[in-house]
């Protein structure tokens, strides 16, 4: 008896294989499940890689930033998934969020919310749990360093003021931007979130270290307090 199975990639035309289609189109003309079964290699035996990378990006909502969050374990539930491709995902997400990073270190100058949302991005994106970082400036805006000052749960963390004004002094800031990420993906400013930049904002003050924003960190967007006029 004759069993039909799923064309391979091999048997498709040329132009429509992944890796032929990067080579002969370019790497913008791949789609996010093309690109992922260049990283798998193979698929299952009912699904071509192709087919597999669509189910697992289905799954995690067609979001690469919800991907990157995916543990090996998490992979390697789906069929024809087994850890060292699990890993080739989870090292490629990687790159992509140092990528970032790197590109925000030498985009230095900050002139805006978008370039300290910008900056802060890959430290924050893919963070399951709360973490509060500062940017700290020189006088000219350009970043001397960013800097974590605390992590927590799903819901807050702690920030103590002495560690990040003694951070701020030992680079000679002369300001800083406030950072935290919101894990729910809820981007309005807690109380809390208000009572803790209000009096980071006041000892600031105090010794000449400007408060310049507030950035909270969400599902791709993010919130500012200087945008929202509340510092």
């Amino acid at each position: 008896m004759n069993y039909s199975t799923p064309s391979s990639i091999k048997s498709w035309a040329e132009e429509d294989r992944p890796r032929e289609k990067l080579i002969l189109k370019g790497k913008a003309s791949l789609s996010n499940a093309e690109l992922i079964a260049i990283l798998i290699g193979s698929g299952s035996q009912k699904e071509t890689a192709v087919e597999l990378s669509k189910k697992i990006l289905s799954h995690y909502d067609n979001n690469l930033q919800e991907l990157s969050k995916a543990s090996v374990q998490a992979l390697c539930e789906f069929s024809g998934i087994g850890e060292a491709k699990a890993i080739s995902i989870i090292s490629a997400m990687e790159l992509g969020r140092r990528y970032r990073s790197t590109e925000a270190k030498i985009r230095k100058k900050i002139s805006s919310s978008r370039d300290a949302y910008d900056a802060i991005y890959s430290y924050l994106a893919d963070c399951d749990y709360e973490e509060f970082y500062v940017i700290l400036l020189n006088r000219a805006n350009d970043i001397i360093s960013i800097q974590k000052i605390s992590e927590g749960g799903t819901s807050g963390t702690v920030v103590d003021p002495k560690k990040v004004f003694k951070l701020a002094i030992n680079y000679q800031a002369s300001g800083m931007i406030l950072c935290h990420n919101h894990p729910s993906g809820n981007m309005k400013a807690s109380q809390q979130d208000k009572i803790i930049t209000k009096r980071l904002k006041d000892s600031g003050d105090l010794i000449e270290i400007s408060i310049l924003d507030h950035i909270i960190v969400g599902n791709g967007n993010y919130f500012s307090f200087s945008d929202e006029g509340l510092i």
